[in-house]
């Protein structure tokens, strides 16, 4: 707010493109071809941008989470589970994201589930804080992981590969079916499956991203889509 009063965030406009057209241009430089977006607050007014996009290199689908006022993210998971066969991407509609991070990340790695992560000197109660142990694995993920163990953050974007998808696809189907289900962001998903010890992590530290969160975060993802401009 007051940004998001008439409009949802990820039609914010950033240097002459809203995020979701720099998420979609980003992600089909990368190699994406198709795109699968959840939509929920306002949804006629994403579905009908997303509708003048004419961008031979990816298939956009719309997918309307009609829960959303009363689920958290892992509703809109469970909204897209059918299409969560194969491998597949996960990012979050509030991450600005560099072609170059979506390579790194298409690039794969021996996980069959991968969380990128940043690093940074500090961490803060907002932050998706990951405690990382050997190797990259992922130990644990959360907002209320302690400094002592918080070695990175999730920056919002996920890959799944082989076991892994159908891994996160069965359990977002079993706790969409528990009593606090609707409750829950996916990642507290993905912090159950830790000990499996099958989610790794993938760095993309001191490469370019942005997570539109609050109004001073506006001058930060501005300063990085007109870079983007300035770059071609």
């Amino acid at each position: 707010m007051p940004l998001t009063a008439e409009r949802p965030k990820c039609l914010i406009d950033f240097s002459g493109k809203t995020l979701i057209e720099w998420q979609i241009e980003m992600l089909a430089r990368g190699g994406v071809k198709r795109i699968d977006v959840v939509t929920g607050f306002m949804t006629d007014m994403v579905e009908a941008r997303l509708a003048e996009i004419r961008d031979p290199r990816v298939e956009i689908t719309c997918h309307f989470n009609p829960f959303f006022k009363v689920a958290d993210n892992l509703g809109s998971c469970w909204i897209v589970r059918e299409q969560m066969k194969g491998d597949f991407l996960i990012l979050n509609g509030d991450t600005l994201v560099s072609e170059d991070i979506v390579r790194r990340v298409q690039e794969g790695s021996d996980w069959p589930i991968a969380v990128t992560v940043d690093v940074k000197d500090s961490y803060d109660s907002d932050d998706m804080k990951v405690s990382r142990g050997e190797n990259g694995r992922l130990a644990r993920i959360g907002k209320t992981l302690t400094a002592e163990v918080s070695n990175s953050e999730s920056i919002g974007f996920l890959a799944f590969r082989g076991e892994g998808a159908e891994l996160f696809r069965e359990t977002v189907r079993q706790t969409m079916r528990t009593a606090d289900g609707v409750n829950h962001w996916y990642l507290k998903v993905i912090d159950m499956i830790a000990d499996s010890g099958k989610v790794g992590t993938k760095s993309i530290e001191g490469m370019d991203w942005a997570e539109v969160d609050f109004l001073n975060d506006i001058e930060t993802a501005t300063a990085l889509t007109e870079r983007w401009v300035a770059e071609g």
